[in-house]
């Protein structure tokens, strides 16, 4: 069992700004109901974990301090819940109500997971809210299973994963699902494998760049300190970690298209591209936009950048995008980059392909990845990466570009899927230049394939391969 302050290390992720469309503000609520309903979503209507938080907290009344224990609580439900389950069954003698089982793993994650609530208090909520939900009568039933934790945890009996099954134990330990657990030792091996599902932020922060077209570095760090906003340079050029997250996406230098939120690992793809003025690239998978903002800004408003996404609604977040930051040169539209689109053939300076992917780059930040990834996703997943690819290739021009890049960071989605495709496109080579790259990066550049890991290379976790077209 880890150690309170070990792999029990609860995420503190942004809490964005309310959708348009979300139902007016209720009276003040109590932050441990926020968790609860937002935990309920995630385990039992599939929601995604940041979006559940977001969407619960927007509705109600919180103040910073209540938003703060709100989402410190709910992510550590969701991030240690196999181990939570683990730990709770000793008392437990049958499957519990389901919203009774999600008040167990708040309250567990309180008594477990964060150092600053007292055990009494965590106690003492649940059996609360149990009677708010559920009754008198489930009350003595919520006290005993959090009191048999306690006396578990003092005595040094909380139990372990009794197995001698090793992707088992892992499971358990990291809250991982076997599917996961299995991968990631097939593709790095069990030590590093290991690391990769221990990994959790120290301190969450969130990345901003300056709009290069209205914004130097320097006057957004003068703007940045102005505003109260900490930071740090970034491992990307002209690049900011910023602590106080959740306020950046509030600030009307944010509204007037002054900077963008986007990860390094991002920029990153963005960068490879290497867009210049007057180019014509085209952005395949491109929502929320924030790549084709970049290479819109790298060109300085002149050229064509093509952006497309299979849904309307994604499409609706670039254009979005496009006209906060005034990049009139950026030409979003609904289409599906699995289908040829002649106008294109071969007309592009440059193609980027980010494409749809298992997300495991970014674990320590989407906690549901971990309980949800199973390999039959991911079967389903190959084929669309390598029909997209494929399909993109052809508006390449002869001498151009082709970036093939993903927010993961398994061999069968990344280096095997450039490696498959170059066999079967010998009119493509490996682009092994590393100008576009980062010091830092350089020796992790290999074969012109980048695999950047978040535990390692303190970055989300990505993969970028640029290729370039020889001929027709």
């Amino acid at each position: 069992m880890p150690e309170k302050n070990g792999n029990f290390r609860p995420r503190r992720p942004a809490n964005r700004s309310p959708r348009r469309d979300n139902p007016p503000k209720q009276p003040a609520a109590n932050p441990r109901d926020v968790a609860l309903a937002a935990l309920c979503e995630v385990t039992e209507k599939g929601a995604y974990a940041s979006q559940a938080i977001d969407r619960q907290i927007s509705c109600v009344h919180l103040s910073p301090e209540d938003r703060r224990l709100a989402t410190s609580i709910f992510y550590a439900a969701v991030e240690n819940r196999l181990t939570l389950d683990c730990v709770m069954a000793p008392f437990i003698k049958a499957a519990p109500d389901p919203v009774i089982r999600e008040i167990l793993h708040i309250a567990c994650a309180q008594i477990l997971c964060l150092d600053r609530i007292p055990d009494h208090a965590a106690v003492d909520e649940a059996v609360k809210q149990a009677r708010r939900k559920k009754g008198q009568s489930v009350t003595g039933f919520v006290n005993a299973v959090l009191r048999g934790v306690l006396r578990a945890r003092d005595e040094g009996t909380l139990a372990r994963p009794e197995t001698e099954d090793p992707i088992q134990r892992m499971s358990v330990t990291y809250s991982v699902s076997r599917d996961l657990a299995q991968v990631l030792c097939d593709a790095y091996g069990p030590e590093e494998a290991e690391k990769i599902c221990a990994f959790r932020s120290k301190e969450h922060t969130q990345t901003v760049r300056p709009n290069s077209m209205s914004c130097t570095p320097a006057e957004l760090e003068k703007y940045l300190t102005a505003q109260g906003i900490s930071f740090t340079p970034g491992a990307v050029p002209d690049s900011y970690r910023c602590t106080r997250p959740g306020a950046l996406a509030a600030l009307d230098g944010y509204r007037r298209g002054l900077y963008s939120l986007q990860g390094e690992s991002s920029i990153l793809a963005a960068r490879a591209m290497e867009a210049r003025p007057g180019m014509t690239v085209l952005d395949a998978c491109a929502a929320p936009g924030g790549k084709s903002a970049y290479m819109c800004e790298a060109m300085n408003g002149t050229g064509r950048v093509y952006a497309w996404d299979v849904h309307g609604h994604r499409v609706d977040l670039i254009r979005a995008a496009g006209k906060r930051l005034r990049l009139y040169n950026l030409r979003p539209s609904e289409h599906d980059a699995r289908k040829p689109y002649e106008a294109f053939d071969l007309l592009m300076n440059a193609v980027l392909v980010d494409a749809p992917c298992s997300g495991l780059g970014v674990l320590a930040d989407k906690p549901d990845i971990r309980l949800r990834f199973s390999k039959g996703e991911l079967a389903e997943l190959l084929p669309l990466q390598k029909e997209i690819l494929a399909n993109c290739a052809r508006f390449v021009k002869v001498g151009g570009l082709l970036v093939y890049s993903t927010c993961t960071i398994l061999p069968e989605e990344n280096q095997r899927q450039v490696e498959a495709f170059l066999r079967e496109n010998p009119q493509f080579a490996p682009d092994t230049g590393d100008d576009w790259l980062p010091e830092r990066f350089r020796p992790l550049w290999k074969d012109g394939m980048l695999q950047l890991l978040q535990h390692r290379d303190g970055v989300e976790g990505f993969f970028i391969a640029r290729m370039r077209r020889k001929c027709l």
